[in-house]
């Protein structure tokens, strides 16, 4: 059952009908003991009272003449009453009293079928007159008044329960109308309408559903945002190298001085390195974006891992890479993948500004670091590294500003943490991996 609104009022009606059961039962067993109890004080009473009048009377007849007996169905003339002397002969009975004699007992009640018919039979004994007054009631009478008066009781409820089933049908579209409103509110607005949902108004049960609706609303609108920034910021980074190849391929055709050619050629060269680069980090990081499964662990030794990237990375003349031997000795448990794209990116960073200086790679406790001899970073932008497409006063030529946000993403994959500083009492910048004990 798919319908929320169904299900609720089957639950409704399930749990009523339940309640309804259970009273009915309830009813039927109180009032048939109630009954019981009432007829018995009932038999009581008569049985004592035509005792009483038969021992005013100086003789009785010697019997009294046989009556019909009533049908089931009724209730008039339900009591039955026999006067019977000590010896066993009937002295007298009323209209509908069978002709056997209605109890053995002495005194007290008894029970017994006549005629394949149960009897109730209060018995009175009176030494002194001889007598022995009995008086029943049949059992199928006292049944059918139980019954009929569940009957009674069950009638109205009967011809009330559509009513109810109606009023619980509405009950629960009155209670579900706050999750329709919602509906038609989120169904009527434009796809680029990311206001919230409101919640102060919305009932105890729906306001989860809202907080969490909204935080979504957030969530997606922050993405939006982010991939229009990001479509943004690629689009001016790649019509600037775009623009200079066009440019020097104009150059180039354009020169006669071999000098020239090979100069704009460079330049040209120069030009599909950094468009390449920046195409390299946009699909990396739309990448790491997409991913939402944790990155799967692997043992992973970082010394040859860093080797070959190293040896991958163009540097410029004059600067040395040092891999210190407690980074070739180093082995992590991580996602392998992730680390080389934050060990790269540090690495491609750190030569980018590094002229004519040493690079030092090394390691400590569950941490990985690398040093350059570069400018440094002002003060000002050190909070502001690692947002997409920032290059900063200081940036490199071919830098586009997105090394240092995959580093972020890469790490966060696997746990770890990225902190960059100056070195204390010397130019350059220390980059840091702290990685999960």
């Amino acid at each position: 059952m798919r319908s929320l609104r169904l299900r609720l009022f089957a639950t409704l009606i399930a749990a009523t009908g339940i309640v309804w059961l259970a009273a009915v039962v309830w009813i039927y067993a109180g009032s048939r003991d109630e009954v019981e109890h009432v007829l018995d004080t009932r038999l009581q009473e008569a049985a004592r009272m035509v005792a009483s009048l038969a021992s005013g009377f100086d003789s009785l007849p010697a019997h009294s003449a046989s009556a019909t007996v009533p049908l089931l169905g009724s209730y008039e003339r339900q009591l039955s009453c026999q006067i019977w002397s000590l010896d066993g002969r009937m002295v007298a009975k009323s209209s509908g009293a069978p002709d056997q004699q209605l109890s053995t007992a002495s005194s007290g009640f008894s029970d017994r079928t006549i005629d394949g018919e149960p009897w109730r039979v209060f018995t009175v004994g009176d030494a002194d007159r001889n007598l022995r007054v009995m008086v029943g009631d049949r059992v199928g009478l006292r049944e059918r008044l139980v019954t009929d008066l569940i009957k009674g009781l069950m009638l109205p409820a009967l011809l009330i329960a559509p009513l109810l089933g109606a009023a619980i049908w509405a009950s629960v579209g009155q209670g579900l109308r706050p999750l329709r409103r919602m509906a038609q509110d989120l169904g009527a607005r434009e796809p680029n309408d990311m206001r919230h949902v409101e919640v102060e108004q919305a009932p105890t049960e729906v306001r989860p559903l809202a907080i969490a609706l909204n935080g979504l609303l957030t969530k997606v609108e922050a993405a939006r945002r982010h991939e229009r920034e990001v479509t943004a910021f690629a689009a001016h980074e790649l019509r600037t190298p775009l623009a200079g190849l066009k440019t020097q391929a104009q150059v180039a055709l354009a020169a006669d001085d071999p000098k020239v050619v090979r100069g704009a050629l460079e330049q040209i060269v120069a030009a599909v390195d950094r468009s390449a680069r920046l195409v390299r980090q946009l699909l990396t990081i739309a990448r790491l974006d997409s991913e939402t499964v944790d990155a799967p662990l692997a043992r992973v030794a970082v010394g040859p891992l860093l080797e070959e990237i190293v040896a991958e990375t163009p540097k410029h003349q004059g600067t040395t890479v040092t891999i210190d031997d407690s980074v070739r000795a180093m082995v992590l448990t991580t996602n392998a993948e992730c680390l080389q794209l934050a060990l790269r990116n540090l690495h491609e960073n750190a030569v980018q500004h590094t002229r004519n200086g040493r690079i030092l790679w090394s390691a400590g406790s569950c941490a990985i670091s690398v040093e350059d001899e570069g400018p440094g970073i002002p003060s000002d932008e050190l909070d502001k590294l690692g947002n997409r497409f920032f290059r900063g006063r200081l940036r490199s030529p071919i830098g586009s500003g997105l090394g240092l946000a995959i580093v972020k993403l890469a790490v966060a994959k696997i746990g770890a943490q990225v902190t960059i500083s100056n070195r204390e009492g010397r130019s350059g910048t220390r980059s840091e991996l702290t990685f999960p004990a």
